[in-house]
C-alpha cells in the first residue's frame, strides 16, 4: 500500500507567509510588488489572432496528445533549441502550464517502496513550492538538498548518503533555477544523469526559464542526455519563454516509456489543453522573434538593476530567469524593512526554503536572501530599485 501523502506536513506557502509578515504593517509608500514571478507584457498580435480564428474549436473536446500541428511545433522547437531528436507522436505532450506536469510527474514513478523503505524524491533547497506538494501527494519522502553559493547555487545530489540514494525514485532539478538564476553546465548534468543511472531514478528537469538569459543560452538536459533520453522528463513553458502565463501552456518530453505512462495517467485525469490554446501555442513555439524581444526586455531590466544595485556587496547577476537573488543578511527582516519604509514588496528567501536543522532559521539556505522579481514595466522597476538601493545602502558599511 502506498504511503499517505501527508500533505499536512507541507510548509506554509511562501505568499501566505508574506501576508502574515506584513499583516498590520502599513506600507511606507505607494505599494509596489516585486514579490511574484508573474510575467507581464503585451500579448503578441499573432497570439490574439490565432485564438480568435480558432475560437469555434472551444466547442470540441481536445485530444490529450495534442494536435498534429502542436506536436510538430513543439518537437521542432526542441530540435532547434537543444538539438533534441524527439518523436512528435510519442515523446511530447501539451500541459496546462508546466506546473501541471511537475505536479503529476511523481505519480507515475513512485512505487510502494524502494530500497527497503519509503521512496525518496530529491529537490533543491530553496525550491519551487510545487515540488514539495507533488512529492507529498505521491506518497514519497522529500529530501531537501541545499543549493548554496559554494555549490554554485545548484544542489549537490552526489553528496547524499547511500541510504537516501538507494531509495530515490526521482530528483527535481531547475535550470536556470528559481530563485537563484543558476544554470547547470555539462559536467553538472552528466553527474546528475550518472546518479540517475546508478540508482535507477528519474530526473525531472524543470527548464521553464531556458529562453530567458543574459549572455549564453543555458545548456539543456536534452542537449546532454542522448536519445532515447532514458530516465528523463523535461518540462518547458510559454509562461516564461513567451511571457504568456495566462495561456497556461507547456511541454513535457523525454523518455518514451515514461511518456507512455504519463499519457495513460493524464487520460484518466483529463487535463486537456483547449484546441484554440494549442493553436496559439504552436504559433508561439514556431516563432522566435517575440522571444528575442522578451529576452531583450529582461536584459534591459537587469542592466538597470546592475546600475542601481551593483554596488551592494550581495549583488550578482543571474545566468537566467527574471529574479535577483540578493544577499542581505536576514531576508525576512529586510523584506519587512522595505515594506514598512518604502512600500516595496519582495520575497524573503527563507520562504522558498526549509531549515536544515529544525527550529533554527539560519540553517535555511534562503535565510540571508531576498528574491526580487523584475517583471513590472521598466519605470516601475526603476522607482522600486532606487528605493531598495537607498535603504540597503543605509545598512552597509
Amino acid at each position: 500500500m502506498i504511503f499517505p501523502g501527508r500533505l499536512a506536513d507541507l510548509p506554509q506557502g511562501s505568499f501566505a507567509k508574506l501576508a502574515l509578515l506584513f499583516e498590520g504593517v502599513p506600507p511606507g509608500d505607494t505599494p509596489i510588488s516585486l514579490a511574484v514571478g508573474d510575467p507581464r507584457g503585451e500579448v503578441p498580435a499573432f497570439v490574439r489572432e490565432t485564438i480568435a480564428s480558432h475560437a469555434h474549436e472551444f466547442g470540441q473536446y481536445p485530444p490529450i496528445d495534442g494536435t498534429p500541428e502542436w506536436r510538430a511545433a513543439a518537437a521542432g522547437w526542441l530540435k532547434r533549441r537543444f538539438g533534441a531528436e524527439i518523436n512528435p507522436d510519442t515523446q511530447v505532450l501539451p500541459l496546462n502550464g508546466t506546473r501541471e506536469g511537475l505536479f503529476l510527474a511523481p505519480k507515475i514513478v513512485t512505487p510502494d517502496s524502494k530500497g527497503g523503505g519509503r521512496p525518496v524524491i530529491l529537490l533543491p533547497n530553496p525550491f519551487y513550492q510545487c515540488y514539495a506538494a507533488a512529492i507529498y501527494a505521491a506518497g514519497a519522502e522529500p529530501v531537501y538538498v541545499p543549493a548554496r553559493a559554494e555549490t554554485g547555487f545548484l544542489p549537490d545530489y552526489a553528496s547524499l548518503p547511500l541510504s537516501v540514494l538507494n531509495r530515490t525514485v526521482a530528483a527535481y532539478f531547475c535550470s536556470p533555477s528559481n530563485p537563484e538564476g543558476a544554470a547547470a553546465g555539462e559536467a553538472y548534468w552528466q553527474t546528475v544523469f550518472a546518479l540517475a543511472d546508478a540508482y535507477e531514478f528519474t530526473v525531472f528537469a524543470d527548464e521553464c526559464y531556458a529562453d530567458i538569459y543574459l549572455d549564453t543560452p543555458p545548456l539543456g538536459a536534452l542537449s546532454v542526455r542522448r536519445p532515447p533520453y532514458d530516465r528523463l522528463l523535461s518540462f518547458h513553458s510559454l509562461s516564461k519563454r513567451s511571457g504568456l502565463p495566462g495561456l497556461r501552456s507547456g511541454i513535457v518530453t523525454g523518455d518514451p516509456k515514461l511518456m507512455t505512462r504519463f499519457r495513460a495517467f493524464r487520460n484518466y485525469a483529463g487535463p486537456q489543453v483547449p484546441l484554440p490554446i494549442q493553436a496559439a501555442s504552436a504559433a508561439c513555439w514556431n516563432d522566435e522573434e517575440h522571444v528575442r524581444c522578451n529576452r531583450a526586455m529582461y536584459a534591459e531590466r537587469f542592466e538597470l538593476a546592475d546600475q542601481i544595485l551593483g554596488h551592494l556587496p550581495g549583488f550578482t547577476l543571474p545566468k537566467g530567469g527574471f529574479f535577483l537573488w540578493l544577499e542581505v543578511g536576514d531576508g525576512e527582516a529586510t523584506a519587512l524593512k522595505l515594506w514598512r519604509e518604502a512600500g516595496i514588496k519582495v520575497l524573503p528567501g527563507a520562504y522558498m526554503g526549509r531549515e536544515i536543522v529544525p527550529e533554527k532559521p539560519r540553517t535555511n539556505p534562503g535565510f540571508p536572501f531576498i528574491r526580487i522579481a523584475l517583471v513590472n514595466d521598466l519605470s516601475t522597476i526603476h522607482a522600486a530599485l532606487v528605493k531598495i538601493g537607498s535603504l540597503l545602502s543605509e545598512d552597509g558599511p
